[in-house]
Order: structure tokens, then C-alpha cells, then sequence
């Protein structure tokens, strides 16, 4: 019987699979700023079809369970962020050039800001960092790419005798602690953290 039954055309698929990416890429792109301000616990069907005038059954069809949209919500943040910070800085040489192109365009991520929130990963990691399960996997390894990011960039800096010896590990995790910072006072309204942040990194990156 099976055999009988025409295949959906070419055309009618992928339009409806066309219309599906960008039903998804419109809804976790708003889902990445509410979870940026109320966190991934903010998020509902619910919410997401008020806020975006759609139906309930139409988001819930797209993502299937809760856990779903959050993870898809996760991902889509950190594509944003590397075409924000990641990808621009890659133009820049590797070292200490590259280690403030990175800075620089993160502090601009959090000025702006790209999320309505401020740090998508400063707003949700506290919440996750102590409940196991594939959204805490997410956003923990999200943070170690950008961690490792940052140390190859000190490593390179400092083995092209651009700065001074250290640990590349401990800087990176120095240069995050202070940018988390940044945002963080950012949100409270302290408009100087910015400067002292890039004065910070610059006390990392002292000529060998």
C-alpha cells in the first residue's frame, strides 16, 4: 500500500521547513532576551505565544517539551554571541591584539546591550550550576569554549613574548571573573565599570 501513497513534493517540504527554521529562530531569539532578565525558568508556551501573539500549540509543536526550548534558547545565545564577540575578533592577530579585540567586543556586548538582560550566561548559570541535567551541560560547556578561548589567546601572547610569563589558565579566568563583573555593575547602573575592566585586562597583558 505504502508504495501508492505520492511523496510530499520537494518544494512543499522544504518551504514548511523553511517557515519552521525562521518560527524558531523568532522565537528563541525573543526566549534569549526573557531568560537574559527572568532567567531559562522565565520561559513558558505560554508566555512565549502572549508575548509574540502566536498560538500556545504552534510554539509547543516547534520545541515539544520545556526542556527543548530551553536547550534551543541556550544555543541560540551563543550564536548570537560569537557574531557578536567571537567571529569580529577573529581579524585581529592572535596574542594580545586578539585577547582585546575579544574584551573589547565583549564589554559592547554588555554596554549595548546585545541581550535585553545583559549576560545571558551571568543571568542563567547561577540558576543551573547546581541542577544536573542537559541545560546545566549546556551553558557549563558554553563557558568552558569561552574560557579556553581566552587562554590560547594569553598562551599565544605569551609565547610570542608579547607579555610577561603567567598562567594562561589563571589569566583567562581572571579576565572572565572581571567582565562578569563589569556586566554586573552595569546593570545597577555604575556607567565607570567598563574603564575599569579594559584597566584590568591591561594589567594582564604588561610587555615581557
Amino acid at each position: 500500500m505504502s508504495e501508492n501513497v505520492p511523496s510530499p513534493e520537494p518544494g512543499v517540504t522544504d518551504g514548511r521547513l523553511l517557515r519552521g527554521a525562521r518560527a524558531r529562530r523568532t522565537v528563541t531569539r525573543h526566549a534569549v532576551d526573557v531568560a537574559s532578565m527572568e532567567g531559562l525558568d522565565g520561559l513558558s508556551f505560554g508566555r512565549l505565544a502572549t508575548d509574540l501573539q502566536v498560538s500556545k500549540s504552534g510554539i509547543q509543536t516547534l520545541f515539544g517539551t520545556k526542556q527543548n526550548l530551553h536547550l534551543a534558547t541556550v544555543e541560540a545565545a551563543r550564536e548570537l554571541f560569537v557574531d557578536a564577540v567571537v567571529r569580529p575578533a577573529q581579524t585581529a592577530p592572535a596574542g594580545v591584539a586578539r585577547v582585546r579585540a575579544l574584551t573589547g567586543h565583549w564589554i559592547e556586548y554588555a554596554e549595548k546591550p546585545l541581550f535585553t538582560g545583559g549576560c545571558f550566561w551571568a543571568a542563567n548559570l547561577p540558576d543551573f550550576d547546581s541542577r544536573p541535567g542537559p541545560v546545566r551541560d549546556a551553558l557549563a560547556h558554553q563557558r568552558r569554549q569561552w574560557l579556553a578561548l581566552l587562554e590560547r589567546e594569553m598562551r599565544d601572547a605569551m609565547e610570542a613574548g608579547e607579555i610577561g610569563p603567567l598562567d594562561p589558565d589563571l589569566a583567562a579566568f581572571q579576565v572572565d571573573a572581571v567582565l562578569n563583573a563589569a556586566n554586573t555593575a552595569l546593570r545597577l547602573g555604575d556607567q565607570g565599570a567598563t574603564g575599569k575592566a579594559r584597566r584590568t585586562i591591561e594589567g594582564l597583558l604588561t610587555p615581557a
